[in-house]
């Protein structure tokens, strides 16, 4: 199933509140008895750190907030933390009194500036009161993963980019770039290092006339194309013959009508144009950025569709 992004990290919030939830409510019942008693506290929480999966630091609290017990780590015991104010941190903030445990949103911890949670899980006696609070803090890299990487939306998306372009937009005009002066016999080009050479996506620069590439024997990097390289066919030759990527959503046809269409974008306006343009043909997403520094992404099909007139009185 592919998930969005937001659904992903609920997906995977949930099954972190599942998994630590249970662990930390037998945890706390062992705490019940003994909260008045500090050393007592402090050894309950010495043997949990070692045993809880992914635990960074873990600490009692009172139901305002002040710590009763030393926070201990898996090497080290900060006698020191005895006696602060947690009341103020933000997974206190969000507890409720019908909720007995509560995972907190994401932070960038305060020492180590690491990405952080927080489970807290309410202690209560046998008569349902809550006595105090059980923190255990956990670095995200050390907590498990369940599932696949999300799926980016493909949905049409707009951002708006620097406010002082936007702001002096009517006072430049276009420059000829020396890519623009052989548009045409880049953009072939290009189009067969898609079609025949192994390139899964580009992004070309019309600007500042250069090209960046990535191949599908080596995707992790990218590849830097000058107006030098693009011009001469003989770049082919530096990469190997390959078929159409299998895994490519967009059509080998459409490919050049794409480039059409970054080419009749740049070209457009003397004010409003197009400064770079992208191509994944693998999630089929176009890239627009444009001289107001407003940036686009949407599908191949739905770009295609759209005629000069769309962009210019957008």
């Amino acid at each position: 199933m592919n998930l969005s992004l937001k659904e992903s990290i609920k997906k995977q919030r949930e099954h972190l509140t599942k998994e630590l939830g249970s662990s930390l409510q037998n945890l706390a019942n062992q705490l019940i008895d003994i909260l008045e008693d500090k050393e007592k506290v402090d050894q309950v929480l010495a043997n949990a750190c070692k045993q809880l999966s992914s635990c960074k630091h873990i600490y009692v609290v009172d139901t305002k907030g002040i710590q009763i017990s030393s926070t201990l780590g898996r090497d080290k015991v900060y006698q020191n933390a005895y006696g602060r104010n947690r009341a103020s941190r933000p997974y206190m903030q969000i507890l409720q009194e019908d909720k007995d445990f509560v995972l907190s949103d994401s932070y960038i911890s305060k020492n180590k500036k690491r990405p952080s949670l927080t489970a807290v899980q309410a202690i209560k006696n046998k008569q349902g009161k809550c006595i105090g609070y059980l923190g255990v803090d956990y670095d995200l890299r050390e907590l498990p993963y369940t599932g696949d990487i999300y799926k980016e939306t493909d949905q049409w998306r707009q951002i708006k980019g620097d406010p002082s372009i936007r702001s002096s937009l009517f006072t430049q005009q276009r420059v000829e770039s020396l890519l623009d002066k052989s548009i045409d016999d880049v953009l072939y080009l290009i189009e067969s290092l898609i079609l025949e050479h192994g390139v899964h996506h580009t992004q070309i620069h019309f600007s500042s006339s250069r090209a960046t590439i990535w191949h599908v024997d080596d995707p992790y990097i990218y590849r830097i194309l000058t107006i030098d390289e693009l011009l001469d066919p003989d770049i082919c030759l530096a990469y190997p013959r390959r078929p159409y990527f299998e895994r490519a959503i967009v059509p080998s046809l459409d490919i050049i009508r794409v480039f059409e269409q970054f080419k009749a974008l740049r070209f457009m306006d003397e004010t409003i144009y197009l400064r770079s343009g992208s191509l994944n043909i693998v999630n089929g997403f176009i890239g627009l950025n444009f001289s107001c520094d407003g940036t686009h992404y949407l599908g191949y099909d739905e770009f295609l569709s759209k005629g000069m007139d769309f962009w210019l009185q957008g």
